[in-house]
């Protein structure tokens, strides 16, 4: 819809001429002409059985009272870059594993142990991992630096047009830039918007509060970022909540595009490579929790306890992972998850159907206290 100029000629004289075609039709990057939606919600109407239309785009339009919801008619899905179990031995500047998976998430959901096992990444390859991403178009990418390019270019391509495409409102791609890379220092943290418009402020005057919020959801409408919100279980102490979400890039390669590293960026700053580490994990936790039905959410209280996943699909059927990238903080992982299902009221919630360390360890296994090991290459959906 955004680069065919018969498109525009079609939507003047009758948008259902764009509608015609072998089915599925699939019309791609919709939101540019949103008026489409209705005469699309009209067609299915009119029309006998199910699959009649496929609507893509890279940016959420916002809703107005126009165009009628099409609950009955078209059910969402949410595209996500793909996840280790999916890139493994995909590409020779991909590390060429054998297709992880063995932990499953379903599994670890319906109550059953993780198995014992070997899983090994490198540090060198988690690092290039991070670097390059979960775009199947990298797929095609001759090397891990083109990877790296073709990121820093998309993300060049959002200052300069793709945030003015979503509401029509001019920003200074400088300032757009400078924010994006406030979040990239701040991936994986609950950092308020305040933070990161004093941080994206530069030598200037710092970003009001209000034009953050407003690149904020720009960036989301543009599934650029998506934030990981709070867990707000019921509890036996009388601890209470923290509400802040955790913000995370939909793919932890943009963090690293934003502020132009590589590899031996990520190896010389193993505190910010651990944030992204952790950042990877969700990017793949999200994407199999919603093969499941779940969501993935984090928890922080006033004790300052966290946990960085919580995958919650209903009582009796939620799980509980620190994200770890070294093997020496395993213990203290497990003693915290250990302490926060203590807090927890199960009797509301359900038991926890799994507790886990997911690392860049190469080892998996189960603890004698029930905490499963859990190699980050080796979890699958």
């Amino acid at each position: 819809m955004d680069a065919d100029p018969s498109v525009d000629d079609a939507m003047a004289v009758d948008p259902r001429l764009l509608l015609e075609g072998p089915e599925p039709r699939l019309i791609d990057e919709w939101q540019v002409e949103p008026a489409i939606w209705n005469y699309i919600r009209r067609a299915v109407d009119d029309r006998p059985g199910r699959g009649h239309f496929i609507l893509t785009g890279s940016a959420v339009p916002p809703d107005d009272i126009t165009r009628h919801t099409g609950a009955g008619r078209m059910s969402r899905l949410r595209l996500r870059p793909m996840s280790l179990f999916e890139l493994a031995g995909t590409k020779d500047h991909l590390p060429r594993k054998p297709a992880g998976g063995r932990v499953s998430l379903k599994h670890l959901l319906r109550g059953e142990a993780a198995p014992s096992l070997k899983h090994e990444l490198s540090l060198d390859e988690i690092a290039e991992l991070l670097c390059v991403g979960g775009w199947p178009g990298h797929l095609r990418a001759p090397s891990v630096e083109d990877a790296m390019v073709a990121n820093r270019d998309y993300l060049d391509e959002i200052c300069r047009t793709d945030i003015r495409r979503v509401d029509g409102i001019a920003r200074d791609p400088e300032r757009v830039r400078r924010f994006l890379s406030s979040i990239a220092r701040n991936t994986a943290t609950c950092a308020t918007v305040a933070t990161m418009a004093t941080d994206a402020g530069g030598s200037d005057a710092s970003l009001s509060r209000e034009s953050a919020h407003s690149y904020l959801g720009a960036l989301e409408r543009l599934m650029v970022v998506e934030h990981q919100p709070p867990w707000a279980p019921h509890l036996r102490s009388r601890s209470r909540l923290r509400n802040a979400p955790k913000r995370h890039f939909a793919d932890p390669s943009l963090a690293v595009a934003a502020l132009g590293a590589g590899p031996e960026h990520l190896l010389r700053d193993l505190q910010w490579m651990g944030f992204l580490f952790e950042s990877m994990a969700v990017r793949d936790l999200r994407v199999y929790a919603q093969d499941n039905g779940a969501s993935v959410y984090h928890y922080r209280d006033n004790t300052e306890l966290e946990v960085d996943a919580i995958v919650d699909r209903g009582p009796n059927r939620w799980a509980a992972f620190e994200i770890k990238l070294g093997a020496g903080r395993i213990e203290e992982a497990a003693q915290t998850l250990l302490k926060f299902a203590d807090r927890v009221d199960t009797d509301r919630t359900g038991e926890p159907a799994a507790l886990g360390v997911i690392t860049g360890s190469p080892y998996g296994y189960r603890r004698p206290d029930g905490v499963s090991v859990i190699p980050i290459g080796a979890l699958g959906p």
